[in-house]
């Protein structure tokens, strides 16, 4: 990849995701719980941005945290347990309940473990292996956890109003199935990408 296409496509994801988050801001079905579910997006953003040219990622990278971003999103708009194309599989698939919630937190695991593996490699003495797969793992799980602690604060701070963020859907075991989505999506992004985020690596480092 040119020099130019490595700098200009980062911009352009940028942009998109501005789009994408001002259109999401239109209208919401809930307006405090748009302003939890995008929050991720605009201080994840802002940290993209002020480590750019410090710490510049993968292209593989930066197009997954796109992915990732437009999830959330689209998550933060119409809240996890109404998004139209979650209404959509569960007719399809005969489901109990909208699983876009479900997909959401799979990718939470997906992309944060490519994220997690990057800096890994980039910033320790760590190399390609099993420890690393692991440890992949384990900073995924505990990003989960912590993500699940700050719904937890949220329930106990705003009580029934925090209910869309939530997005439990009267499922008891909500939580337990949320990080365990995480955590598929953490071993599938290593067991599915990590050769090529190797070969993307070996062009950044």
């Amino acid at each position: 990849m040119s020099y130019d296409k490595r700098t200009t496509e980062p911009l352009v994801l940028l942009g998109l995701t501005v789009a994408a988050l001002i259109a999401s801001g239109i209208g919401p079905y809930d307006r405090a719980t748009w302003y939890l579910e995008v929050a991720p997006v605009v201080i994840g953003g802002a940290i993209l941005v002020a480590t750019y040219r410090r710490f510049p990622l993968t292209p593989l990278l930066y197009r997954l945290i796109f992915l990732h971003a437009l999830v959330l999103i689209l998550g933060g708009h119409y809240t996890y347990a109404r998004v139209p194309v979650g209404f959509w599989a569960q007719e399809l698939l005969d489901l109990a309940r909208n699983h876009y919630d479900r997909f959401a937190h799979f990718v939470q695991g997906f992309v944060p473990a490519l994220l997690a593996r990057e800096i890994l490699l980039r910033r320790t003495p760590l190399r390609v292996g099993g420890w690393l797969f692991f440890l992949v793992v384990c900073v995924c799980l505990a990003f989960s956890a912590t993500y699940e602690l700050g719904e937890w604060l949220a329930a106990v701070v705003g009580g029934s109003a925090a209910d869309e963020f939530l997005g439990t859907q009267g499922d008891v075991w909500d939580t337990q199935w949320d990080m365990f989505m995480a955590l598929l999506g953490a071993l599938t992004a290593q067991l599915a990408l990590a050769r090529v985020h190797d070969r993307e690596l070996a062009r950044v480092l």
